[in-house]
């Protein structure tokens, strides 16, 4: 249950936003695999509909449903979770404005800011987002946003969102929430006084490997609206299949992320204090920093684990080599495990900068198979 909507989350996750069809009465929302619309006379628009980059009713269904999850104002869905923060960026700066951004965060996003928007004359600057005040010291006169992804990505760091959200408050800075690795079931940033949630729609919240989209959620009328004008300018929408494929997997979110959640801690008790292992990263552990923030701010501690392994990174690959139930490959949040090597796959364009990862890491995306089955596969893949 949010601020906005009295009905709870599991209730939302099904209806909001998706009514029964009024011209045949089905339960789904169709699939308006269509490019334009009939008009009554020239600009006689029905329900506002003229051509589907600028708004099409599956898209619409699936963007007010993530914006009652989120308990936002205005969510907009994109072609991919990247496009999403391309749009975001391109609305929020100008040139000369500075940026403070995670020394954990996705690779493509760590690109984005290395080797895109710096050419438009965008300076960013790295800091530890689990600790306000090396934020706070990082923000300067020019800092527009503060871009922070808690649990991030790949080790799993935990950023406190309200005490950031007072951080970029005292800057007049606006707060930037990635909580694809959350999900809106475990986490809600916008209650917690961030700006915008960003989400790679492609992991949990489609949830079966299957389609690639993103999403923006704003906190604000103004910034919702200048976020869609973008959206339709630049146009790197979601299409319609993809809407409702997302939309079709956000259904069953909160069951799938309370198993993969289950799941997890069962797997971390395997690592921890395994002879092969010397880290394990997961915000359930008490012994992770982040633990107490993640416990106040979280329902649960999500799917992902991270770990080091003994004899370095040969060893990591070996690991993810053996894996057989674990499928060796890229993403994560689908309902099946996947493991991969941070270092070589998805944080390859991070090497050599502040945020590149430790060479002996290994992800884990702990899928909702038997966990009996991934207990066994993972222990024979550290033999």
């Amino acid at each position: 249950m949010n601020d906005r909507n009295p009905q709870n989350f599991e209730t939302l996750a099904i209806h909001a936003g998706q009514a029964a069809d009024p011209a045949t009465g089905a339960v789904v929302p169709p699939i308006y695999q269509v490019s334009t619309y009939k008009q009554d006379g020239v600009g006689g628009l029905r329900g506002g509909y003229e051509y589907s980059r600028s708004a099409n009713p599956t898209r619409t269904a699936l963007e007010e449903n993530l914006a009652a999850l989120e308990d936002g104002r205005r969510g907009l869905a994109f072609a991919s979770g990247l496009a999403a923060e391309d749009c975001l960026l391109r609305a929020l700066l100008r040139p000369g404005d500075h940026v403070v951004i995670p020394n954990d965060a996705y690779g493509g996003t760590f690109r984005l800011f290395a080797k895109v928007v710096e050419r438009w004359g965008v300076k960013w600057s790295v800091a530890d987002t689990s600790d306000p005040a090396a934020v706070r010291a990082a923000v300067t006169e020019h800092t527009k946003v503060i871009w922070v992804e808690t649990p991030s990505n790949p080790l799993l760091g935990v950023s406190d969102i309200a005490a950031l959200a007072e951080v970029a408050r005292t800057a007049g800075a606006r707060l930037v929430v990635d909580n694809t690795f959350a999900s809106p079931y475990l986490q809600q940033p916008l209650s917690l006084g961030a700006d915008v949630v960003v989400h790679s729609t492609t992991k949990y919240m489609g949830g079966h490997s299957d389609v690639v989209g993103g999403a923006l959620v704003a906190n604000d009328d103004a910034l919702g609206e200048e976020l869609a004008f973008h959206q339709n300018a630049m146009g790197a929408v979601a299409g319609p299949f993809d809407a409702w494929l997302v939309m079709r997997g956000i259904k069953t979110l909160a069951v799938r992320m309370d198993r993969h959640s289950a799941n997890a801690a069962r797997i971390v008790d395997l690592l921890d204090g395994h002879p092969a292992v010397t880290e394990v990263y997961y915000p359930g552990l008490p012994s992770h920093r982040g633990h107490e923030v993640a416990a106040k701010q979280m329902r649960g501690f999500g799917g992902m684990v991270s770990f080091r392994v003994r004899g370095g990174e040969e060893a990591a690959v070996r690991v993810c080599d053996r894996a057989k139930l674990f499928t060796l490959g890229e993403s994560l949040g689908g309902v099946e495990s996947l493991i991969e090597h941070p270092g070589r796959m998805t944080h390859a364009s991070v090497s050599g900068s502040a945020l590149e990862v430790p060479a002996d890491l290994v992800r884990l995306s702990v899928g909702i198979e038997s966990v009996d089955d991934l207990v066994a596969d993972l222990t024979a893949a550290l033999a």
